[in-house]
């Protein structure tokens, strides 16, 4: 598994929580980074997953 899709999953559930922290308390620009941040950090998710598929598809049989 590659470093991205490790360091993805845990930007995109600390964008989840932030997201949520601003929904209840009612912070508009809270909820706002925390979107932005899970959407960055499946971004990451899926350069990471691409890198597996390379490596996996290029690595000798």
């Amino acid at each position: 598994m590659d470093k991205d899709r490790i360091a993805g999953s845990a930007k995109k559930t600390k964008g989840s929580v932030k997201e949520a922290i601003g929904k209840i308390t009612g912070d508009s620009k809270t909820q706002a980074e925390g979107s932005a941040e899970k959407t960055a950090g499946r971004a990451q998710n899926v350069v990471g997953s691409m890198k597996d598929t390379v490596r996996d598809a290029i690595k000798p049989r």
